[in-house]
């Protein structure tokens, strides 16, 4: 087997790529190592000690720990792997993850302010750089809070990814470079017929244009998204919990999932038989990665418990007698 550093790293990449996965930030931080490796005259896997990898964590140093345990997950990740094709006999470390202790839950809309930040989305005016970015920006929230789409995933869709007939959008390459069918109801679907139309009576509309756009030819950048959600949050002031971030680009698709587990309580659906469908429809591998999204909110706790006296009503009402 061949011990070089750099065609293990490389063999490693190929090896996620080959998964569906993009791997663009843990191919970044291999790509650190490489170059720590470097300086250091490490070229071969056997020269990774202990020592060696404890100087790489400690050469950029990461105060937050969801970037330190992120580092020390691709490390452990890229050396179980090494391991597994047997071009080591043993991982030579074993890092330590740092508790999360500034982890704040996410801020979540409900339906009255999420409409009050759609309302203010549709009020932004244009700029010479931004025609039409009102209904714009407005379409695109409305997708994070209405579908739980991601930010990529909005900003990216294209004209053709809209099927109106059946009403669907494509997605394409999601997170780890999936794609997805989303369905979507009448009033996204009146949103987004409207944006097309829009769309259609520019010149440069073409089938492979962007949907959403302020020059005909490129997407609406995340970036500018981002900027954008939070001045229009931070501008309507809404009251932020203790222990809450502030609203953020990503807690509308947050909204959306906990929206979705509210509703199934209240419509006496069990919300374990819709867990792997709900997974499926926001574009998560597993509902594990879903779980995440669920915040524990006095609405759900009110709901959970109702259910439970429900079931638990027969069984207290024979005891008494």
């Amino acid at each position: 087997m061949n011990g070089n550093l750099a065609a293990a790293v490389a063999d490693f990449l190929a090896y996620k790529r080959a998964l569906g996965r993009k791997y663009l930030s843990e191919e970044a931080t291999l790509h650190l190592l490489l170059g720590f490796a470097e300086q250091h005259a490490v070229t071969d896997l056997a020269d990774l000690t202990p020592r060696v990898l404890d100087e790489f964590v400690g050469f950029r140093p990461r105060p937050r720990a969801r970037s330190f345990n992120h580092l020390i997950g691709v490390l452990g990740s890229f050396l179980d792997w090494a391991v597994s094709q047997q071009r080591m006999v043993a991982s030579p470390w074993h890092g330590t993850r740092r508790r999360d202790t500034d982890r704040r839950l996410p801020f979540l809309f409900d339906p009255a302010q999420a409409r009050r930040l759609l309302e203010a989305a549709a009020a932004l005016p244009d700029n010479p750089r931004a025609p039409g970015r009102g209904p714009t920006y407005h379409a695109i929230f409305a997708l994070f809070y209405g579908l739980g789409l991601r930010v990529g995933e909005a900003c990216g869709l294209h004209l053709d990814d809209i099927d109106t007939g059946r009403q669907l959008l494509i997605v394409h390459g999601g997170k780890f470079g999936k794609s997805r069918l989303v369905p979507f109801g009448p009033h996204i679907g009146e949103l987004l017929a409207l944006h097309l139309e829009r769309r259609h009576q520019e010149d440069r509309a073409e089938p492979g244009a962007p949907l959403f756009t302020f020059d005909g030819r490129r997407c609406v950048h995340t970036g500018s998204a981002s900027e954008t959600f939070s001045r229009l949050a931070a501008g309507l002031a809404f009251p932020v919990p203790e222990g809450t971030t502030a609203p953020r680009l990503h807690c509308p698709r947050h909204s959306f999932a906990v929206g979705c587990l509210l509703r199934w309580y209240r419509e006496g659906v069990d919300p374990s038989a819709r867990l792997f469908q709900l997974s499926t429809f926001m574009g998560h591998v597993n509902p594990s990665s879903t779980a995440v999204y669920l915040t524990i909110t006095p609405d759900l706790l009110s709901e959970a418990s109702h259910r439970f006296e429900a079931y638990a009503e027969p069984a207290w009402s024979e005891a008494e007698q």
